[in-house]
């Protein structure tokens, strides 16, 4: 990874800033809280991991579910680095733009704005906010060589002057321009920017300024908020704003709306965006159009010639340039070929790139990729991590050598220092069955956390960061966000259900990118009702090679369309309102390492603090169960449902119970009962379809009532137990009245 080069000019940036800076310049105070703030998709992760290096700090913002990460300095342990979420607007519209607000209102010492240098008019919208604000703050350019491609130049010395602030051009992924960032924090200065607002708006400025007068942040700011409306303010102004500085800004904003109508926040919006789009203009050049490149090494040559095989187009187009076809090949997509040849042979230029975008756009060619996408996270999370990987570590690190070491030591210390009767005696076993017992937090916690979650999470995790930094998984979202609205979700929700192939556990806790809590209640739901972790579908996917073909056609048929079902109901059943599919498409890019070894790594990190403490207390739960005899009596409490709705054998209990536990070991209990002649063909897909549908497993238990609460998660496992039992009945019936065997 290119990083920050922070030594020696970072850290006399610090000591400038420390004493006052070069001779000449006024006395700036040493800056504590940085905040990095720029819209979505914008680079703003690299930069803060180039300022930050890998440890990282990720925590829910409090009251929300939106996460914030922050670290220290490299240049300075004692400076803290926030990365705030991308956003697109100061006056919130969302929950992730409501902490960015909320973190600048509790006061930073700099902020430095990344923008990307594409969309310059969208990035000043934020500019003019930020210099309301009255912070100091730095404008970084981020994605200068995707701008110079598409025959974009910035005059960065105009813009600087326009907005009084330092402007840096930078190309993150490459490390270009951030030696100068470290150099220029100590010249972040508050900006001369002002956007003029219709006459009845600064009018009304005037006034609130003079009664918000004192505040640390900037009033204009402020007043703005207010003017546009914004409710979730309220609470602020009510901590730091007496009654007649509330009662001075209800009156503007009523003698506003009576002259400009109930659309106040609309036209202050709509002054900002003429502003930045003219300031844009005056600051921006297209030097050049893009034309398609001319090679003379045969690379475009045989990538036309396996795509007339195939008959693909091939269009070397960009955004501000024409399209052409390569010879005259017809424009229709399609091809498999085509595609791979495009992925293997494709050029770094912005034309090629934005040729593989469209084609992970359109509906026939993207439904092709994400065919050949999925199937690939399949085969390396699914059967590499979750069969080779997860068989090596249970199997042989923990069954080979850390279990029995464990087991043997533990036997030998309670030999020695345990009493062999009385009441010692059962305290010594309590202890053995606690650390190593069929429930032991060593022997089944450790092994289930480590052994096989770590590697499929870890296979999942560096396989999403390499979607998420191709740019590939918002186009995804575009894709089907006409199927997801049929279940009152938008295109978004397939990250999460994605990654629910990989976990439900870390799934669940990504259902917070939803907007809307309902959204986010909705698509916890779905996720614990019928998204099969991969080592669960390892294992059903197993015992369908040994059953009839239409078996698993039977399965997913049932399985898909009851979460269609199901979401389409819940979604005209549970409160609240739905937020459309608005994202930034960003340009497809090839994917840096160290990108994807950051992000991986602060994933890895977030599972090992917040995951691994919830099996572990799943664990506790479980074995407190078994010792009281209370899991025994769920057994044979669940055997008239299983015998009689299902009409499966009293085994198949025991395997529903310990699904709970672990899925997959659900579904191994129902392959072994095949195997063993238990089950007929029409009884193993009853059963598959039933644990599929049926309660989430403990650990997905616990973390939805963290994200949830206990009574979402008890009236969730409420309907979806007897629910799994209803349709595994219906299933039941429908085969035998067909007779299927």
């Amino acid at each position: 990874m290119q990083s920050l080069n922070v030594s020696p000019d970072a850290g006399t940036a610090v000591r400038l800033a420390e004493t006052g800076g070069p001779p000449g310049r006024p006395m700036r105070p040493k800056f504590r809280r940085i905040a990095l703030v720029g819209n979505p998709n914008v680079g703003k992760s690299v930069i803060f991991g180039a300022l930050t290096g890998t440890y990282a700090t990720v925590s829910n913002y409090a009251g929300t579910t939106v996460e914030v990460t922050r670290a220290a300095a490299r240049f300075d342990p004692a400076v803290e680095v926030i990365d705030t979420p991308g956003v697109n607007s100061l006056t919130p519209n969302s929950e992730d733009e409501q902490v960015t607000r909320d973190i600048l209102l509790d006061g930073v010492d700099l902020v430095v704005q990344v923008a990307d240098a594409k969309n310059l008019a969208r990035a000043l919208v934020l500019s003019a906010q930020l210099a309301e604000a009255g912070v100091a703050f730095i404008l970084v350019l981020n994605m200068m060589d995707e701008a110079a491609e598409r025959g974009l130049r910035i005059d960065s010395a105009t813009l600087s002057a326009a907005l009084g602030v330092p402007v840096i051009e930078t190309v993150a992924v490459r490390g270009v321009g951030l030696r100068r960032l470290g150099t220029t924090l100590q010249e972040a200065s508050e900006s001369v920017y002002r956007v003029r607002y219709p006459a009845a708006v600064e009018s009304a400025l005037l006034q609130i300024q003079r009664s918000l007068a004192g505040l640390h942040i900037g009033q204009r700011w402020l007043a703005l908020m207010c003017l546009a409306g914004d409710e979730t303010l309220r609470p602020w102004l009510e901590k730091h704003v007496g009654n007649s500085g509330r009662n001075a800004l209800n009156d503007a904003y009523r003698r506003v709306s009576t002259e400009l109508g109930p659309h106040v926040g609309y036209e202050i919006n709509r002054s900002r965006l003429r502003a930045a789009e003219q300031l844009a203009r005056q600051v921006m050049r297209n030097v050049a159009s893009i034309q398609p490149p001319v090679r003379s090494d045969g690379r475009y040559v045989r990538l036309a010639a396996l795509a007339a095989l195939t008959g693909t187009v091939v269009l070397l187009a960009g955004d501000l340039g024409g399209a052409a076809v390569l010879n005259g090949i017809p424009a229709r997509a399609g091809g498999w070929l085509g595609i791979a040849a495009a992925l293997v042979l494709a050029d770094r230029s912005e034309a090629m790139r934005a040729a593989i975008g469209r084609w992970a756009s359109q509906r026939g060619t993207g439904l092709v990729m994400l065919a050949v996408v999925l199937y690939v996270v399949y085969r390396f999370v699914g059967v590499f991590a979750a069969g080779t990987a997860v068989d090596f570590l249970e199997n042989t690190v923990f069954g080979s050598y850390i279990n029995p070491f464990v087991t043997h030591a533990l036997d030998s210390v309670l030999a020695t220092v345990g009493p062999s009767t009385g009441t010692g005696a059962v305290a010594t076993r309590f202890v053995r069955d606690l650390l190593i017992g069929p429930y032991g937090l060593i022997t089944v916690a450790c092994t289930y956390a480590f052994a096989i979650i770590f590697p499929i999470v870890t296979a999942f995790f560096l396989a999403f960061s390499v979607l998420e930094d191709s740019g590939y998984l918002p186009r995804l979202a575009v894709i089907v966000n006409r199927s997801f609205r049929a279940m009152g979700l938008n295109g978004k929700a397939v990250l999460p259900m994605v990654l629910g192939l990989g976990c439900d556990t870390m799934a669940t806790l990504t259902a917070r990118i939803m907007e809307t809590p309902k959204e986010r209640l909705l698509v916890t739901l779905l996720l614990a009702l019928g998204v099969p972790c991969s080592a669960q579908l390892g294992v059903i996917l197993g015992l369908f090679g040994a059953l009839p073909i239409w078996a698993p056609m039977v399965w997913a048929g049932v399985v898909v369309g009851v979460l269609f079902s199901v979401g389409f109901l819940a979604a005209r059943l549970l409160p609240g309102q739905r937020s459309d599919l608005i994202l930034e498409v960003p340009p497809i890019r090839r994917p840096q390492l160290s990108n994807i070894v950051i992000k991986t790594v602060g994933r890895l990190e977030w599972y090992l603090k917040e995951a691994v403490p919830i099996f572990i207390l799943g664990t506790l739960v479980l074995f407190f169960l078994d010792t009281a005899g209370v899991l025994e009596r769920i057994v044979t409490a669940s055997e008239p449902g299983v015998v009689g709705i299902l009409q499966l054998p009293p085994k198949a209990a025991e395997a529903f119970l310990i699904g709970f536990f672990r899925r997959d070991y659900g579904s191994a209990g129902i392959y072994a009962l095949f195997q063993q002649g238990h089950l007929s063909p029409v009884q193993a897909v009853v059963a598959l379809v039933t644990i599929t549908l049926f309660v989430p497993c403990v650990a997905n238990f616990f973390v939805i009532v963290k994200e949830r609460g206990l009574g979402t998660a008890l009236a969730m496992s409420a309907f979806i137990f007897p629910f799994a039992f209803l349709v595994g009945g219906v299933i039941n019936f429908t085969l035998r009245a067909v007779g299927l065997q």
